[in-house]
């Protein structure tokens, strides 16, 4: 039943559902619309989908059409049931930051006063920052701590999600602070012990934290290198699944390395034991760990201790039913499905089940750039057709492996139409919710039409939880938003549904 609104609030509602919310002469910005979450605070998450969505009126006719469909998954006509679980003033919160983020002039403000000497003055930052907390920040951080995001599960455990735990780290550069990022990590993996069973469905982890970044440059380097020429040998390599195909782009190494020294051997050990000790401490609590994708000039490197730790800890004769290590497949890298197809196919002949998380991709600008600076061409697709293309067809492939019990996936996805797809699918091959190896997932405060609708046609799905103070979270939110500028935009739709039924709820409300 609708919440009813406050009669204190309605003369602010009506006169915000009244207002148009796009100028139509600036239909060209929608791929700019919320520019702010396309990536996360703690690099944790890999942005799921790197380009726009249509246009509302684009977006509303395919919500039609999917709704005359007789095999329809979704429906987006009902929003009184799609949005029962959210409470009226979360609703309206939600609208106000969701079209504030997609307002390009704020973002660009917000950058420049955080480079400038502004935000040094305490009074000038005590403002900024008591803004954003009060709003970007609540709608798209879970909360500054362990003991908020928790609140947070139960919330979402009440509307019938769960949540993806992801602690806010940045790159490190020594093992002090891997050690500290391990700590981390590992609290985030206790907390769940104190949390309703099952209402955390994975931590997310970022090896990049928990292994230098120059390091896992070093390690990638050296394993383009064996791939360009087999008889090199690594002698620290341990047994992994294929980390290359024959597309794989392999210029980031254009001249022999140098092998790891002592110490770097040593640090590369550090890194791999405190993965190994975070999978053990999963596999206890029998809470699956995912690793993100990053750049592809560590994703090599990142992908080895990946797979070196899912041969340990996603065996099928294995004493967990459902594995504990997800690797990350990034569909706008042309070779994403080639490498997929490998993977699995060397994990089957191990007896390996093969556990994906599957996302579009999120450092598109920096990739781009560093090709042409190399001289080389872009590893992302040309085309956001053929990047929706590869994650569909990654997406079908993994599905029919889940349907089979030689796979698990994670789609993580803001695009309707793939959620559709994957769902449609999912459920013709009779893959539900009480199969634990099939879960979709969006980010935490976007795209939850998308998730609810996931929810009601019989899915398990998670929101991916960042949390941090809101002064560690936010200047991190920033920086990534600009270098991801245009990557995910997905609040057209949700906003278009939230002020539809904040209408139906004001008239309930006003009894008319």
């Amino acid at each position: 039943m609708a919440n009813r609104v406050s009669s204190s609030k309605l003369f602010f509602l009506q006169s915000l559902l009244r207002r148009p919310f796009h100028n139509h002469h600036h239909h060209h910005h929608h791929h700019q619309l919320t520019r702010l979450l396309s990536s996360t605070p703690s690099s944790t998450i890999a942005v799921f989908d790197e380009k726009p969505e249509p246009t509302i009126t684009k977006l509303m006719m395919a919500a039609a059409d999917l709704q005359s469909a007789s095999s329809s998954i979704f429906d987006f006509n009902d929003v009184q049931k799609l949005f029962s679980p959210v409470p009226t003033a979360k609703l309206l919160r939600s609208v106000v930051n969701l079209h504030m983020a997609a307002f390009d002039p704020m973002l660009d403000t917000g950058l420049w006063v955080m480079r400038s000497k502004l935000i040094e003055m305490p009074v000038v930052r005590d403002i900024i920052l008591t803004f954003i907390k009060h709003t970007f920040y609540e709608q798209f951080v879970a909360g500054t701590d362990l003991g908020e995001t928790g609140r947070t599960v139960q919330k979402l455990r009440d509307a019938g999600l769960k949540g993806v735990l992801v602690y806010g780290s940045e790159y490190a550069h020594d093992n002090e602070s891997c050690d500290r990022n391990f700590e981390k990590f590992l609290e985030a993996v206790e907390s769940t012990k104190s949390l309703p069973p099952s209402s955390v469905s994975f931590i997310a982890v970022k090896i990049s934290a928990i292994c230098p970044l120059g390091l896992l440059e070093r390690v990638s380097n050296l394993l383009r290198w064996q791939k360009k020429d087999p008889s090199f040998n690594l002698p620290w390599k341990l047994n992994a699944l294929p980390l290359f195909s024959d597309s794989s782009p392999l210029y980031h190494t254009l001249q022999k390395p140098e092998l790891l020294t002592r110490e770097e051997e040593s640090d590369l050990e550090s890194g791999h034991q405190r993965l190994l000790k975070l999978c053990e401490r999963c596999a206890e609590l029998n809470v699956p760990l995912l690793i993100d994708a990053e750049d592809t000039f560590v994703q090599p490197a990142i992908d080895y201790l990946t797979y070196s730790s899912a041969i340990i800890y996603n065996g099928k004769d294995d004493r967990q039913r459902n594995p504990i290590v997800f690797g990350t497949i990034q569909a706008y890298l042309k070779d994403a499905k080639e490498r997929l197809l490998l993977a699995s196919k060397a994990a089957e002949k191990m007896g390996v089940t093969m556990a994906v998380k599957l996302v579009r991709g999120a450092y598109m600008s920096s990739e781009r750039k560093l090709a042409a600076k190399l001289g080389f061409e872009s590893p992302i697709h040309n085309t956001i057709q053929e990047t929706h293309a590869c994650y569909n067809d990654c997406a079908s492939f993994m599905l029919d492996k889940v349907a089979d019990g030689s796979a698990a996936v994670v789609l993580a996805t803001h695009n309707v139409d793939s959620g559709r797809l994957a769902a449609k699918k999912a459920r013709d091959l009779g893959i539900g919710k009480e199969n634990g190896r099939l879960h979709f997932a969006q980010l935490y405060g976007m795209s939850e039409a998308l998730s609810f609708a996931l929810k009601d046609a019989g899915f398990q799905v998670s929101k991916h939880l960042t949390y941090g103070p809101v002064d560690e979270v936010m200047p991190f939110l920033l920086r990534r938003a600009e270098e991801n500028k245009g990557l995910l935009s997905s609040s057209t739709l949700d906003r278009q549904l939230m002020r539809k039924e904040l209408k139906i709820r004001l008239k309930t409300g006003l009894g008319v």
